[in-house]
């Protein structure tokens, strides 16, 4: 499995569409800085056919350090929970699941016919 940076997605993007690498960078990094944002914020944020982040609270707990079998508590947080879309499912579900312009481009294997 190969590890796809961030620097590399940009790369990419500026490649495909023509832009400026510095204009996509700068797009990518504001479409981040706002789903951190919205997330902090407590909203749900819903990406059709991608998935939905939302925020969720965590309960306090009292865990066990392996080390020493100590009990820990652990006070209450909020984690990020993010649900797979049906695009995103039905590409990563398939050995060749690329995605194109919201349409997938492959055609299906023998276990999804």
């Amino acid at each position: 499995m190969a590890t796809v940076t961030k620097k590399d997605l940009i790369d990419r993007i500026a490649s495909e569409t023509g832009h400026r690498r510095s204009d996509v960078k700068d797009v990518v990094q504001a479409f981040l800085d706002s789903v951190i944002n919205e997330l902090a914020e407590g909203n749900r944020l819903e990406f059709r056919d991608f998935g939905v982040f939302e925020t969720r609270e965590r309960a306090a707990r009292v865990a066990q350090n392996p080390r020493t079998l100590e009990r820990v508590p652990v006070p209450a947080r909020n984690t990020v929970k993010f649900k797979v879309g049906r695009l995103m499912k039905m590409a990563v579900e398939t050995t060749e699941g690329v995605v194109e312009d919201g349409v997938q481009a492959r055609e299906t294997t023998a276990i999804e016919a």
